[in-house]
């Protein structure tokens, strides 16, 4: 196979695992759309976020994507005025998530977009690689 097909195999590999991260904290942020405190007052499950940075891979002489940091959201926490549950407060409300479900199925599309595509990079690439081959034994 042709270094320039190997390296784009792997520039599109390291874009799925970058992909895949992302989904993973996008799930579990799904996972604890509804958390709360489990004591008055206290906070909720925090929204967490994925930042990319682009790295050199040397081997290579290519650039590739790599997961930056997973960070929490610092956005404000929802109040649910809520008196009888355990994690309201002296006033009644309870902290809920900065989760939003809507903006998380749009991330993780997004997410699902970005991995296919790598992943149709792939394919291309293997497939070509293929036909060379079945060419130079013909």
């Amino acid at each position: 196979m042709s270094s320039d097909l190997r390296t784009a195999m792997q520039v599109a590999a390291s874009g799925m695992k970058a992909q895949g991260a992302r989904i993973k904290v996008i799930s579990e942020n799904l996972a604890n759309a509804d958390s709360t405190s489990q004591t008055p007052g206290g906070e909720p499950y925090r929204r967490k976020t994925v930042t990319f940075k682009n790295a050199l891979d040397r081997e290579l002489q290519a650039q590739t994507v790599r997961v930056d940091r997973i960070r929490p959201d610092q956005s404000d926490f929802e109040l649910r005025f809520e008196p009888g549950h355990p994690a309201a407060n002296q006033d009644g409300y309870v902290l809920t998530p900065n989760v939003n479900s809507l903006i998380e199925a749009t991330d993780m599309r997004e997410a699902q977009r970005s991995y296919e595509a790598n992943l149709t990079v792939i394919e291309t690439s293997r497939s070509m690689a293929q036909r060379t081959l079945d060419i130079l034994r013909g």
